[in-house]
């Protein structure tokens, strides 16, 4: 099966305009494949840059080196040096992700901000809005949520929102950034179960986990970002 997505040699600096224009190197030769159905995960301490390579990957950060390839569309998209129109593409068929944070839209119901990404890719939005409720309520959402907007939920059933919104397409490759941060054991459990589904349905996935029992219950290789800190010597 080819691999769906191939980092090579990238690295990212900051400058950090209200220190004078002092550039700050944050990555350094970050090189790593995901193989489909594999959830590889990002260690190492905070700090160490785990963050970046995650938002270089989904485009949202630029690449100053290197290149991130991924198999799109039957070809293939360096990440790196695609323009904002292949990007979105990219976003749309290729890579899921699931952020830390909701972004809340008003007046959107929780049960229309989870289908979304299913109604984005063409699917009838009574089908998506069934796949969107069957998540949300293996994530333990109450019911009596599900029509009111996100926006005044807490942080954990945000969270939930979020998590069933990320995991409702069949993008090849998802991205995870902390997605179990704001929940409770039961609710991990369930997140552990999605994680495995994926694998199983051949999806590759770059996580960050500071949970260290779903860091250990997921991951199939860890990435240690710390060998990519500008400096390092790496054997």
């Amino acid at each position: 099966m080819p691999v769906p997505l191939v980092v090579s040699e990238i690295g990212k600096s900051f400058v950090m305009h209200l220190r004078g224009g002092v550039t700050l190197p944050v990555i350094s030769g970050a090189s790593f494949s995901l193989e489909a159905g594999q959830c590889a995960v990002l260690g190492g301490p905070s700090g160490v840059g785990k963050s970046s390579i995650l938002k270089m990957v989904y485009g949202n950060y630029g690449v100053d080196e290197g290149q991130i390839i991924v198999r799109h569309g039957g070809g293939l998209v360096d990440i790196a040096t695609a323009d904002p129109r292949t990007i979105l593409a990219v976003r749309r068929d290729t890579i899921g992700y699931v952020s830390q944070f909701l972004r809340a839209v008003p007046r959107v119901s929780a049960v229309d901000v989870a289908a979304e990404p299913l109604v984005e890719r063409g699917e009838d939005k009574d089908v998506a809005r069934d796949r969107a409720r069957t998540l949300l309520s293996r994530l333990n959402l109450p019911e009596h949520l599900w029509s009111l907007p996100p926006a005044t939920f807490s942080g954990g059933e945000q969270q939930r929102v979020n998590i069933a919104r990320g995991f409702i397409t069949d993008h090849p490759i998802l991205l995870l950034d902390e997605p179990t941060a704001s929940l409770d054991a039961e609710n991990r459990a369930v997140v552990i179960g999605l994680i495995e589904e994926k694998k199983a349905a051949g999806v590759a996935m770059l996580g960050i986990f500071h949970d260290k029992d779903v860091r250990d219950a997921v991951a199939d290789v860890v990435i240690d970002v710390a060998a990519f800190a500008p400096g390092r010597a790496v054997a």
